[in-house]
């Protein structure tokens, strides 16, 4: 008889989340099992504190709150318990009000970086767009200048930028290219 390999217990969420408190590096959780977090470029960072320093004064005026980076957002998808760390997000229902993660925002947003586009473009997008309560989830590159917007809006649809602003329904607000990009240095590769 062939040795079989020992059966993984998975992580109960209370336990993931006791542990994301005092980690010193974030870990996503899915159904289970939780992955590392790699760190970010500083490219990466300096485009999530634009945006945050663009979207704020909309979000105060809708009485909503801005997230970036450290807030997980908990999802319940096809029975299965998964926690992401979106680079931003705005959160306006009073409701949703766990100290430690989100279940209802409105708007997420991801800085696209090279070892994780696919699973942003793919896994992560299409498990975010399930929530009710995601309006808009904006996809920002990281390595030219382009935003890519997915709203809902009888389905989704889905607006690319790459010049001047677009229009974020859920702030009522324009957002644009250049103040996402107002601190990046493309001579620096």
């Amino acid at each position: 008889m062939p040795p079989q390999a020992a059966k993984k217990t998975p992580l109960s969420i209370d336990d993931y989340l006791a542990g994301e408190r005092d980690a010193e590096t974030r870990h996503e959780y899915l159904d289970g099992e939780v992955y590392a977090m790699s760190e970010a470029s500083d490219r990466h960072a300096l485009i999530v504190n634009a945006l945050a320093f663009a979207l704020t004064p909309h979000a105060r005026q809708r009485r909503c709150q801005l997230f970036t980076n450290d807030m997980k957002l908990r999802l319940e998808v096809a029975g299965a318990t998964i926690f992401y760390y979106p680079d931003l997000m705005i959160a306006c229902d009073p409701q949703d009000s766990v100290p430690y993660y989100l279940t209802r925002p409105r708007l997420i947003a991801e800085v696209l970086s090279p070892g994780a586009e696919r699973i942003d473009r793919r896994e992560k997008l299409l498990s975010t767009i399930s929530l009710p309560s995601v309006q808009e989830v904006l996809l920002v590159a990281q390595d030219q200048p382009l935003l890519e917007l997915h709203r809902r809006a009888n389905g989704w649809k889905t607006e690319l930028c790459d010049q001047g602003s677009l229009h974020l329904d859920c702030l009522d607000a324009e957002l644009a290219v250049e103040q996402v990009y107002a601190d990046v240095d493309w001579a620096q590769g």
